[in-house]
């Protein structure tokens, strides 16, 4: 059945959500749609079938509306923001291109907090990252990262970490926006986003996972990040929304594996794929996380879901989706 184009009328829990058919925004629009809520999802194309998937979910015929817009197009924001009370900005390119990724990620989020104030919007959440906050070489070792850590601007732009830029640049804007225009403004602050997909797409993150088991990557990187379920993230966000207490920053992460951890969880979970065992980098000392604090976000409810269960709900999304063969 397709969204329908406009509103009921007399609903008060009107929300737009950015960029509604990306991974973490279909988990959003679902989540929204199941507490009752009336979601107006920013697409490119309201038409193109690869938005199906949110056609598709519960409760889409009655409270689903996809609206065209670009992150560059003001108008097109401020129609899709109208008679929203609140706005989940969660477009935003994933790339280490500086032409693909700067301008829709701060240009997209200067005009979707001036399209929100102008429209009276209550609350605005926006996805950040916690590459806004971790990318910081002057950082003691022993510092527990939490939300009042900024990444370094000058190291990002100096190790080519592009994505990581763009996004803590595109944060300071919204806060700016927000003090400028008396938007209340609440920020997540998400890591790597593993579980199942809904939208048709790989999506990056999941091909980070992807590349182990298809035999395309031979070694594994000498690296450490740190990971959150897709689920928990929509319900982070959904919480920081709905929370009246709920203000700043919120880091968004279960836990941090190695490298090597991971590729490791994935052979004993699933032993038939051709998982490497060979790190790319046998010169180095094998690289160590760093300490961070949840505590924000489990102070208003989120219980964070295991990273080994967030890498077998993965894979087992990957096969059934039939992007992953099901081997024996």
């Amino acid at each position: 059945m397709p969204a329908i184009t406009t509103p009921p009328s007399g609903h008060c829990k009107t929300v737009c959500v950015t960029g509604a058919g990306g991974f973490i925004a279909s988990w959003l629009v679902k989540l929204l749609l199941e507490k009752g809520y009336i979601v107006k999802g920013t697409v490119r194309n309201p038409e193109d079938p690869k938005n199906d998937h949110l056609r598709a979910l519960e409760g889409a015929g009655k409270s689903l509306v996809l609206c065209k817009a670009d992150l560059l197009d003001y108008d097109s924001l401020r129609s899709a923001v109208d008679g929203c009370e609140g706005v989940f900005h969660t477009a935003s390119p994933l790339t280490d291109d500086p032409n693909k990724m700067l301008e829709p990620a701060i240009n997209g989020t200067r005009n979707v907090m001036d399209a929100a104030a102008d429209a009276g919007v209550r609350r605005v959440v926006f996805t950040s990252s916690v590459g806004a906050i971790y990318m910081n070489p002057k950082r003691c070792p022993d510092v527990v990262v939490d939300e009042t850590c900024w990444s370094d601007l000058d190291y990002c732009k100096e190790t080519g970490n592009w994505y990581c830029y763009g996004k803590t640049v595109a944060e300071r804007v919204a806060w700016e926006v927000a003090r400028e225009r008396g938007l209340e403004l609440v920020v997540m602050n998400p890591a790597v986003v593993l579980g199942p997909l809904l939208q048709p797409t790989v999506n990056a993150s999941t091909i980070h996972i992807l590349k182990y088991l298809t035999g395309s990557a031979k070694t594994y990187t000498n690296a450490v990040q740190a990971y959150a379920h897709v689920k928990d993230v929509a319900a982070a966000h959904l919480a920081v929304y709905e929370s009246e207490r709920a203000s700043g920053r919120y880091l968004c992460a279960e836990g941090m594996l190695h490298r090597g951890d991971v590729v490791q969880a994935l052979a004993e979970l699933f032993p038939q794929y051709p998982v490497p065992t060979k790190c790319s980098d046998e010169v180095n000392p094998r690289k160590t996380g760093y300490k961070f604090t949840n505590q924000r976000l489990r102070d208003l409810g989120i219980q964070f879901t295991p990273v080994k269960q967030c890498l077998y709900d993965t894979v087992k999304s990957l096969q059934e989706k039939g992007v992953l063969p099901v081997m024996p």
